[in-house]
């Protein structure tokens, strides 16, 4: 069975993840077919439009297959990561600018790489059961595949609070905070799907989209800004644990476990993304960081804690956010020249 399955359906061009088996995980190998994919619909008139769902009800994606990652970079293989994101960054901004409409379906799990798949798309769609995350930092990456360039357009200080955190947004948090666009109950998008594929009109999404359930991050938005509106991260750390209340309390205990150099990093790539000049910069200030994450940071050592050894318990490189130097940020988020990111 094909981990992924691309075909052209009446006027739709359809791409299904197929490893439910493991959440749907994105392989080298997926994101350069989705890739060729839109290349060739691009010009292709039967095309009107593109839907992106995945197998199974446990998740869209819930990430990049790092495992592969992980067994490279500990080989001193450390272009093979650089390559794969390279190329991931590349599909991630050919979503975003596609010439003709992408509908995606959100079930369950869409974390880290499943967002660069789902979330830059046309019209996104949020179910039931959906739950949306950046978790970057609790292996020690950053919020990537334009990941900042989302957190950094959420409302107040909630992309902070997400970025750094990792916290799972339920569906109507993910509508509220900018990664997804409409509620459709899961029992309606079969039908849904069908109609696309007969009329090419995105019309078709409006007409079941259904009200989501109430966000409790807009809920949450005074608190969340009060702590995460602070300039360092040494002083959000600070501020959550003198807070109290549930969001500081939950946000403490992330604070905690999270990489330090790679929180640290998170909050300028968020902030720069927040001024910046949309998704293609924010890819390559992302890629600063990832290119040099294997050798330079913490990254192998927190896929070695999550998914190898599973201990849950890394030696960071900083024992805690004070630590951590502006030389140190600069370092991991400066100019790449010849291997910068060309998109």
């Amino acid at each position: 069975m094909s981990e992924i399955d691309i075909r052209h359906i009446g006027t739709a061009g359809r791409i299904t993840l197929n490893r439910p088996d493991a959440l749907n995980a994105l392989t080298a190998g997926m994101s350069v077919a989705i890739e060729d994919a839109l290349n060739r619909w691009a010009s292709d008139p039967a095309i009107k439009l593109v839907v992106i769902d995945a197998t199974g009800d446990k998740a869209f994606c819930a990430g990049g297959d790092i495992a592969d990652l992980y067994a490279q970079g500990t080989a001193g293989q450390f272009g093979f990561g650089q390559d794969f994101w390279r190329q991931e960054y590349r599909m991630n901004a050919q979503v975003a600018g596609y010439g003709k409409p992408i509908v995606t379906l959100l079930q369950g799990f869409t974390m880290g790489g499943g967002v660069g798949v789902g979330c830059h798309a046309s019209d996104r769609i949020v179910c039931e059961n959906s739950q949306i995350a950046m978790p970057e930092c609790s292996i020690g990456l950053v919020p990537d595949v334009g990941g900042s360039h989302l957190l950094g357009r959420a409302p107040g200080h909630l992309g902070e609070y997400l970025g750094l955190t990792a916290a799972r947004m339920g569906p109507g948090d993910a509508i509220h905070a900018g990664f997804a666009d409409h509620y459709v109950p899961r029992d309606r998008w079969a039908d849904m799907i069908n109609t696309l594929q007969r009329t090419g009109d995105v019309a078709a999404v409006h007409q079941v989209t259904d009200t989501a359930p109430p966000s409790q991050m807009a809920k949450d938005a005074v608190e969340i800004d009060t702590l995460f509106a602070h300039d360092a991260l040494g002083s959000i750390v600070v501020a959550c644990g003198a807070a109290e209340g549930a969001v500081a309390e939950a946000a403490t205990k992330a604070l905690s476990r999270n990489a330090p150099l790679a929180m640290a990093c998170a909050l300028r790539l968020i902030r720069a993304a927040r001024t910046g000049t949309g998704l293609t910069e924010a890819l390559r200030h992302e890629f600063r960081y990832t290119f040099r994450a294997q050798q330079q940071g913490d990254f192998l050592e927190g896929i070695r804690a999550a998914i190898i050894d599973r201990d849950r318990n890394p030696a960071w490189r900083h024992s805690t956010a004070a630590e951590v130097t502006k030389a140190q940020i600069d370092a991991m988020l400066a100019p790449l020249g010849d291997d910068a990111l060309m998109l």
